[in-house]
């Protein structure tokens, strides 16, 4: 049977105690038993059988072992998605185009990462055409090219020196209200102005983490979604574009990818960017924050700095951002963990950190490869 991407949802998130994990070990932890742990938590959270899961979609873990791990011995489609950020909205993309052209019936979605017990740098490693040339400029991580990206934003636009501050400020305040979130400790602008600077202009505390965990979801039809445990999460619309270079900067902030991805979302739900409960963006850097917000409507061109006012974007203001603690507190899953804080926001099951009336959560990603979705819950259905 195929279905309509209006059709499909998610029904099940699992996800590790990332500040548990947090804790110094003398060996790396194994990601694969990680992503298993997730994967049964989503299996139980929304009461499905293992082996009705026939669409298998594994990223920094490899399909084949994972499916030996937990004993899935003949999924209908597997696939590998390489290790980076831009991949848990392609993921969630391509749950849902194999649902609808009825290729599986019940996708899981798993992503494992092991980086702060087997002490990788994301950076510094080589790789990729431009190498020889990037390395002698000293842009040897994706950070470098953020900041130089974010440079040129300041230049453009009048950012000043703290601009980026309740961005960091805010993620903070809310990992505080988060049990699972590794940095819980709320620091001031002034904290923030003191924090060094890792490529400058980025602080440290507009840099993401580096930690151990695992996230799992897992989507299926409607039709199906209804007779399972928890309330379905409707992946309303889903869109993606990609921005194609050997290197991590785009001249426009991945501005134009953006907007395209936002027409075509925007157009097929009918909803406009103010009627957007809460956003969820990935944030690799703080910077990409503000090319989000602008790309995707959220904010004017070149005034993302001024809108990001640290009472309108807390979970209780009027455009609640990152309610988790994002990637420079909560943890850094490159972007798998912000999809979990959606479905658990639209369920009203955040906690002290829940969204007041949260019907609608959009998803955004500016990155090589933009991706955006827009997730609703049955009030937003019947509004």
């Amino acid at each position: 049977m195929q279905h309509e991407p209006a059709d499909i949802a998610i029904v099940g998130v699992g996800q590790s105690d990332f500040r548990a994990l947090y804790a110094a070990t003398d060996r790396p932890r194994d990601a694969y038993a990680l992503a298993a742990g997730a994967l049964r938590e989503a299996i139980e959270d929304c009461g499905i059988d293992k082996n009705e899961i026939d669409g298998l979609l594994c990223s920094r873990v490899g399909y084949d072992r994972l499916a030996t791990v937990i004993g899935l011995q003949h999924p209908r489609f597997v696939h590998d998605l390489e290790g980076t950020g831009r991949m848990s909205g392609v993921a969630l993309q391509e749950a849902v185009a194999l649902i609808a052209s009825g290729t599986a019936d019940v996708v899981a979605c798993v992503y494992g990462n092991n980086g702060r017990s087997a002490r990788m740098r994301y950076g510094g490693e080589g790789g990729g055409p431009t190498v020889a040339y990037d390395e002698m400029y000293g842009m040897t991580s994706p950070g470098a090219y953020v900041a130089m990206m974010y440079q040129r934003y300041r230049g453009m636009y009048g950012a000043g020196e703290d601009a980026l501050a309740p961005l960091a400020i805010n993620n903070r305040r809310h990992a505080a209200l988060n049990p699972v979130a590794v940095l819980q400790e709320e620091f001031t602008r002034e904290d923030y102005l003191g924090s060094r600077f890792i490529a400058e202009p980025l602080r440290l505390l507009d840099y993401c983490l580096i930690n151990d965990g695992a996230v799992a979801f897992i989507v299926t039809s409607m039709e199906r979604a209804r007779s399972l445990r928890k309330p379905p999460v409707r992946v309303a619309a889903t869109a993606g574009m990609a921005h194609v270079t050997n290197y991590y900067t785009a001249e426009d902030f991945f501005f134009s990818a953006c907007q395209d991805v936002a027409s075509r979302l925007y157009r097929q739900t009918g909803i406009a960017p103010e009627e957007v409960d809460c956003l969820q963006i990935y944030d690799n850097f703080t910077p990409t924050i503000l090319f989000t917000l602008e790309g995707f409507n959220h904010a004017p061109r070149g005034e993302g700095w001024r809108w990001v006012d640290e009472k309108k974007i807390r979970h209780d203001g009027p455009r609640p951002l990152n309610t988790a603690g994002g990637h420079t507190s909560e943890s850094y899953m490159q972007g798998w963990a912000h999809h979990v804080e959606s479905v658990r926001q639209l369920r009203g099951e955040a906690g002290a950190r829940q969204v007041p009336g949260c019907a609608t959560v959009q998803y955004m990603c500016a990155s090589p490869i933009v991706t955006s979705h827009i997730l609703t819950n049955d009030e937003a259905a019947t509004r």
